[in-house]
């Protein structure tokens, strides 16, 4: 089991344990975390779980896929460390991930 952090655009922080191999998104729509809404299911089909991935944590959550590229032109206030959070599985190694939530999913 691994933990990681939300925190919403005005700072609060919900953190959550979650077992390994379960995508970031699922992790935040199982603990009913406000602001992911996952909306094609994790299916890479939306960006409805648009999140910054906190610099320290980049590495290890791996590059973005083409398909993930393609997805994230439709969020809004994309930066260089925006990631979808169905397209991150948790792993022991990012036990402690901290990722932010922009303003608005849509």
């Amino acid at each position: 089991m691994s933990h990681v952090t939300f925190i919403e655009a005005n700072g609060t922080e919900h953190g959550v344990d979650v077992d390994n191999g379960v995508s970031v998104m699922e992790a935040a729509i199982q603990n009913s975390v406000p602001g992911i809404d996952g909306d094609c299911g994790g299916n890479c089909a939306c960006a409805t779980c648009h999140v910054y991935i906190d610099p320290k944590w980049a590495p290890l959550t791996g590059e973005r896929t083409q398909m993930e590229h393609d997805m994230l032109e439709f969020a809004e206030g994309v930066e260089p460390n925006s990631r979808l959070a169905c397209q991150i599985h948790m792993t022991a190694e990012l036990d402690g991930l901290v990722v932010r939530m922009p303003e608005s999913q849509h």
